[in-house]
C-alpha cells in the first residue's frame, strides 16, 4: 500500500472519529463528561461505541419514522445498518464514518459477532413493537426484559471492557468477575433509563420495559430501585481490577447513575411519568471530581 493511500485512510478515519464525538456532544453531556476521564488510549474507542450505540438507538426511537419512512422501510434501514456493520468490521472500512469508527475500535478490540448480534436483536425488538399508532404499549416480561437488557446495555458494557483490557494480561479469575461488574453496570444503567423515560417510552414509542402491568405503581420502583443498588454494587466491587486509566471514569459514570437512583427513589411513579429525573451539571462535575479523588488515592495508598 502506498504512502498516500495510508495517509488518506488516517486521515478519513481520523475524520470519522470526529464525527463520533460529535454525536457523543449532541446526545449525552454526562458520558462525555466520563470519557474525558478515560487515559488517551480508551477514550476515543469508547466514544466510537457510544456513537454506533447511540445512531443504532435513534433509528429505532423514531428518527426513521419521523423521517416519514414506512414500518417496512424503517426494518431496512435498520437491516442495511447491521450488515454494513457487520461488513465494516470485517474489512476494516466503511464510507458511513460512524460504522467506520466503531470498525477500527471492535478490530483494535476484538468485539466480534457474540457482542454485536445481541445487541441488534434487542434493536430489532423495539422496531418489532413499533406501529403507526399503538393501540398498548409493548409490554416486557421478566424474561423479554433479561433478554433485552442483555442485547441493549450489558453487551455494550462487555464491549468497553474489552477496550479497557485489550493490552491486559489477567488470571482467569479476575476476568470472569469483570465480564460480571460490566455486565452488572450495564444492566443498571439501563433500568435506571427505563425508571427515568417512563414518560416517553410509555406514551411516545408504546413501551412498557419493566413489567407486564398496564401502569407501574411505587412498591414497583422500589424493588427496582433495590435491583439497581445491587447491580451497581457489583459493578463497584471490581473497579480495582480495572487498568489504572480507566477507573475514575467507570467510577463517574457509576456514581452519577448511583445519584439518579437515589434521585428516583425520593420520586413518585406519577411524576416518573410526568417528567425525567435528571441530576444537576454542578452535582456532577461534584462526583465526576470525587470519583477523580477516590481513584487518586487508592492509586497512591
Amino acid at each position: 500500500m502506498s504512502v498516500a493511500t495510508d495517509t488518506s485512510f488516517i486521515h478519513f478515519t481520523r475524520t470519522a472519529e470526529r464525527a463520533a464525538n460529535q454525536v457523543i456532544a449532541a446526545y449525552s453531556t454526562s458520558f462525555g463528561l466520563a470519557c474525558k476521564l478515560l487515559g488517551p488510549r480508551h477514550r476515543q474507542h469508547v466514544r466510537n461505541i457510544y456513537a454506533l450505540v447511540r445512531v443504532a438507538d435513534e433509528l429505532v426511537d423514531g428518527v426513521t419514522a419521523e423521517a416519514g419512512l414506512s414500518y417496512k422501510e424503517q426494518c431496512d434501514a435498520l437491516a442495511h445498518f447491521v450488515e454494513e456493520t457487520h461488513r465494516a468490521v470485517k474489512l476494516g472500512y466503511s464510507s458511513d464514518l460512524i460504522i467506520h469508527a466503531f470498525a477500527q475500535t471492535a478490530r483494535a478490540a476484538r468485539i466480534d459477532e457474540s457482542l454485536i448480534d445481541p445487541f441488534f436483536d434487542s434493536m430489532r425488538t423495539d422496531l418489532g413493537g413499533r406501529t403507526a399508532a399503538p393501540a398498548a404499549p409493548l409490554r416486557f416480561d421478566a424474561t423479554a426484559h433479561q433478554g433485552y437488557v442483555h442485547g441493549s446495555a450489558e453487551v455494550v458494557g462487555l464491549m468497553c471492557l474489552r477496550v479497557f483490557m485489550r493490552d491486559e494480561n489477567i488470571d482467569d479469575g479476575d476476568a470472569a468477575a469483570l465480564q460480571h461488574g460490566a455486565s452488572r453496570l450495564g444492566a443498571a444503567f439501563q433500568n435506571i433509563n427505563f425508571l427515568r423515560d417512563l414518560a416517553d417510552d410509555t406514551t411516545r414509542l408504546g413501551r412498557s420495559y419493566l413489567g407486564t402491568s398496564e401502569h407501574l405503581e411505587d412498591h414497583d420502583r422500589m424493588d427496582w430501585v433495590r435491583t439497581i443498588r445491587a447491580q451497581l454494587a457489583d459493578a463497584n466491587a471490581v473497579i480495582p481490577l480495572l487498568p489504572r486509566d480507566a477507573r475514575a471514569a467507570v467510577r463517574s459514570a457509576l456514581s452519577l447513575f448511583a445519584a439518579l437512583t437515589d434521585r428516583i427513589e425520593h420520586t413518585t411513579v406519577d411524576e416518573l411519568y410526568r417528567s425525567r429525573v435528571r441530576v444537576p451539571d454542578a452535582v456532577k462535575a461534584g462526583l465526576a471530581a470525587r470519583a477523580v479523588a477516590s481513584t487518586w488515592m487508592e492509586l497512591h495508598r
